[in-house]
């Protein structure tokens, strides 16, 4: 069998697990922190929105007991129209102490979801309303539930929105680090195999009795574990170089 050129050895089997596995290791440090920064990010701007949806309802219900007390709908309908303005806020709807819808800002009507749901609820409830998108329904009671309750429909999908903007930064930010890791790594397995590399040529070099003299002289002269093993491996041979004679294969500088 032809013995290979020393000049084109290379070291391409022995690192490739390793770099499998930084490859692994990296994309799943990127996956598990992907994934919790999304849900932290999601579970925090979802609170807070259904918090900001909640404090609306309950300035709405303490704005209107006046209005209610007197019967004044058109001032009931323009008070809830300003609230309506406010980012993320889709619709609101005021229902009496009987269930009834006393104002609201559905165009052009109100839909059969909101006019079979429970009018007076106040917990969160995720609402899906035909041409208009996903919500999130919060409700609070006008004077403990006796003069009506204020419900507020948040957006889904600018929530969604938010959330995507937020983690899409930092996932970018984790993709650089990926990107900056790995090629860190592949340079730091280059700088392991290139002794390597060098220990072989110089290996097949001497089994040829035809090695570079400046590649003998460089893997000889290293005071680590690949000089040691190159000066062992010469001392197996006999100690001769084409150059001269290495005396002990533990000759080399400390």
């Amino acid at each position: 069998m032809t013995q290979p050129e020393p000049h084109d050895i290379r070291i391409r089997k022995l690192f490739r697990k390793t770099r499998f596995g930084i490859f692994v290791l990296f994309g799943a440090i990127v996956f598990s922190t992907s994934t919790l920064s999304i849900r932290t990010v999601s579970s925090q701007l979802s609170e807070e929105y259904e918090s900001n949806s909640a404090n609306i309802a309950k300035n709405i219900a303490d704005s209107s007991v006046d209005i209610l007390l007197n019967r004044n709908l058109a001032t009931l309908q323009s008070l809830i129209d300003q609230f309506v303005e406010i980012q993320s806020i889709r619709y609101i709807y005021i229902t009496s102490d009987t269930g009834e819808i006393l104002a609201h800002t559905f165009v052009p009507g109100v839909p059969a979801v909101i006019r079979e749901s429970d009018p007076f609820a106040t917990e969160p409830v995720e609402r899906s309303l035909s041409g208009m998108g996903d919500f999130v329904e919060v409700g609070s009671p006008i004077l403990a539930g006796v003069a009506g309750t204020v419900h507020v429909g948040m957006d889904l999908d600018v929530v969604r929105l938010k959330i995507q903007r937020a983690t899409g930064q930092q996932i970018y930010l984790i993709c650089i680090i990926l990107i900056v890791g790995i090629l860190g790594s592949i340079w730091f397995v280059k700088l392991a195999v290139t002794p390597l590399e060098d220990l072989l040529a110089y290996v097949v070099g001497l089994a040829r009795r035809d090695g570079d003299e400046a590649t003998e002289a460089k893997i000889l002269a290293r005071d680590d574990e690949i000089g040691e093993m190159a000066r062992l491996m010469l001392h197996a041979t006999g100690g001769e170089t084409r150059h001269g004679a290495v005396s002990d294969p533990g000759s080399g500088a400390d």
